[in-house]
């Protein structure tokens, strides 16, 4: 198995900060580059048959963006999805029509995507600052201690920001006023610069740390409960690196989600209560519904888990080798995109392919979205497609 890793300048942190937080951030972006030993060549990805679709889609709109930061992917909040560029342009598009409501700029590089909660949104820029904007105007920004690669939360009139050594920083939606921050005791010395996992259940804020999904008191961001998924393991920094990234498959009170390289699980978030977890070798966030989970592994395998008690309920290698982003479970399909902007339509039953959508050739970034009735993608190079059924 091959890693490369990427070693990110840290960031100075303010005065009356911990000492502890002065040490040196590295980042590490573990890849997988093979499933073979070191040096040798990375297989040819699979080859695809001739597309035969067997339920009608069709493209209903396009926008652009500009070139999207790694792993950021679309957020909807009903109608509206909320994109972010590179340069710091964020944009909110009617998924009706493919239109801009409206766009601004977070006056800085971008390095997530944007969150939001339909009126405010929020994105992290290379200066380390949660930015907020409201109706397309920039409405405060606030300085982080650390990097980020994960979108703002927006949720109760607050942003949660989800920091790259998987501390939780607290920020009022109106003023940017800071009201907490949970900081992690154990930090590892590396982290992934991969977006993370955050979401609510209830009333209770629910984040990724370690290998560990944690539900936080948004209130005041006491730790209510910690339930692993996956633990670390191995003799070096590297082999035992294991953190919780990308999308998660929440049913009611049960949010499933993947540790990297590492395996899959799912938590009754409202005990804090772990169900099961299964190995499971991927990089990218997972989706599902009622009766399945669904992820696409690190060699391009696509796998389903039954909700109920983690067994395999099928898997396909159609896609083997082609990079594939986090999947959506949609009606009888299950949605994925590869790094050439193809978006794969397979059946939720078992794998098999119902269609073939094609957008800039360029890479799917994220995770497919569904917005009112469209299914969104975003692609690398900053093309924004809608599609609808025919």
């Amino acid at each position: 198995m091959s890693l490369s890793i990427s070693i990110l300048k840290p960031f100075k942190p303010f005065a009356g900060i911990e000492s502890a937080r002065s040490a040196i951030l590295l980042v590490a972006s573990a890849v997988l580059l093979s499933a073979c030993s070191g040096g040798s060549k990375r297989p040819e990805p699979a080859p695809l048959a001739a597309n035969v679709p067997l339920i009608g889609v069709k493209q209903a709109w396009a926008n652009r963006i500009g070139e999207v930061p790694a792993g950021a992917s679309p957020f909807v909040a009903g109608n509206t999805i909320v994109v972010a560029s590179a340069d710091g342009t964020v944009a909110a598009i009617d998924a009706s029509n493919g239109r801009d409501i409206w766009r601004a700029s977070a006056g800085a590089a971008a390095v997530t995507g944007a969150g939001t909660d339909g009126k405010l949104a929020a994105v992290v820029t290379r200066d380390n600052e949660v930015v907020a904007l409201e109706a397309g105007k920039q409405l405060w920004k606030a300085k982080l201690p650390a990097q980020a690669f994960t979108a703002p939360f927006v949720a109760g009139a607050r942003v949660f920001v989800l920091l790259a050594d998987r501390s939780v920083h607290a920020f009022d939606g109106a003023s940017g006023k800071k009201l907490w921050a949970n900081q992690r005791s154990n930090t590892e010395p590396l982290v992934l610069s991969k977006a993370g996992t955050i979401l609510a259940v209830g009333d209770t804020l629910v984040v990724g740390q370690g290998g560990r999904l944690v539900g936080i008191n948004p209130g005041n961001g006491s730790v209510r409960w910690e339930a692993p998924i996956a633990s670390p393991r191995g003799t070096n920094d590297i082999e035992r690196l294991v953190d919780l990234v990308g999308s998660t498959s929440r049913i009611g009170d049960v949010v499933c989600a993947r540790a990297y390289q590492a395996a899959v699980g799912c938590v009754n978030a409202s005990r804090g209560t772990l169900l099961w977890n299964k190995p499971a070798n991927g990089a990218e966030g997972i989706h599902g519904d009622s009766s399945l989970v669904v992820g696409s592994e690190a060699d391009g395998k696509l796998i389903a888990w039954r909700r109920a008690d983690g067994q395999q309920a099928w898997q396909t290698e159609r896609l083997a080798f082609r990079t594939l982003s986090a999947p959506l479970m949609v009606g009888r399909s299950v949605v994925v995109g590869d790094n050439n902007g193809n978006l794969h339509m397979l059946s939720r039953e078992d794998g098999s392919p119902l269609n073939r959508l094609t957008t800039d050739g360029s890479a799917i970034i994220g995770n497919p979205v569904l917005a009112g009735d469209s299914l969104v993608a975003v692609t690398k190079s900053g093309g924004v497609f809608g599609f609808r059924p025919e």
